[in-house]
């Protein structure tokens, strides 16, 4: 399996460090002497060791906010990566937890809402044709800033974790079938529940609505696709679960703030630079 290089598309800011990691087959070990925040915007499995030599299976959801400290060695590995969002700085600035207490340990948050929301935010300026650096720092901050109001901020608690393994089934029919015609009340009557009640838990834990997350899902396929050049757009939208190609545009737009074709170009340029 080769390296997953930390730092993929790294945007520099003075103390500020801001980092978009693709999905794709990673090793890696990294020492952090930094402050580190980081959102999963894809589910994620591997293995990976926290400040120790121990190693455990890990299953990381979207929605889920993690704070690292200086000083926690981490090593993870997964054999397929997911999209994962990260954010680092040095010395002063926003010490991200108050409440934290100093701590020497990593922390995490799943369903965290609002601190996805952020996380998307600012991968929607990091991807822009022409990233505004100003516009890009404050993001960060701001996003720094959830790591911080964690305490009294809405997301998913330990009473969640019986619904897991329930939700990581609907998480696992997505990723299979998000190319087919799927409603709230279909996964809801699978998993017995009701669509209210299904709506309201997969928020929680998942940090989006059930539809955002299917559109998520939809545009990073077809963001894999456009990577590869090789189909038409109207071939890829269909491919994706979109209705047609205007369709798969709204969501590019609405998700990445571009259209399907700004960034398949962007990722044409990127490669031939690369």
């Amino acid at each position: 399996m080769p390296d997953h290089p930390l730092f993929v598309d790294a945007t520099a800011l003075q103390d500020l460090q801001v980092a978009l990691l693709s999905r794709r087959p990673y090793s890696a070990s990294d020492p952090v002497r930094t402050h580190s925040v980081g959102m999963a915007l894809e589910r994620q499995r591997g293995v990976h060791a926290i400040g120790s030599d121990r190693r455990e299976d890990f299953d990381t959801w979207p929605g889920t906010l993690a704070y690292t400290p200086p000083g926690v060695d981490v090593f993870s590995e997964s054999a397929t990566g997911g999209e994962y969002l990260v954010v680092r700085w040095s010395g002063g600035g926003m010490e991200p937890a108050r409440h934290l207490g100093g701590t020497q340990r990593r922390v995490h948050w799943m369903g965290h809402a609002q601190a996805l929301a952020a996380a998307r935010h600012l991968r929607r300026l990091a991807l822009a044709p022409a990233p505004d650096a100003l516009a890009i720092e404050q993001a960060a901050w701001g996003f720094v800033g959830w790591a911080g109001l964690s305490e009294t901020a809405s997301h998913a608690t330990h009473a969640d974790r019986p619904l897991r393994p329930l939700y990581a089934r609907v998480l696992d029919r997505i990723a299979s079938d998000y190319a087919q015609p799927l409603t709230i009340a279909q996964l809801a009557l699978a998993e017995g529940k009701s669509p209210l009640r299904f709506l309201r838990e997969f928020t929680r834990l998942v940090g989006m609505t059930p539809h955002a997350f299917i559109v998520e899902t939809r545009v990073q396929a077809a963001r894999a696709l456009l990577r590869r050049g090789t189909e038409p757009l109207a071939s890829i939208a269909l491919d994706c679960g979109f209705t047609h190609q205007s369709h798969m545009g709204t969501a590019f737009r609405k998700v990445l703030g571009q259209t399907p074709g700004q960034y398949a170009a962007a990722s044409k340029a990127t490669a031939v630079r690369g």
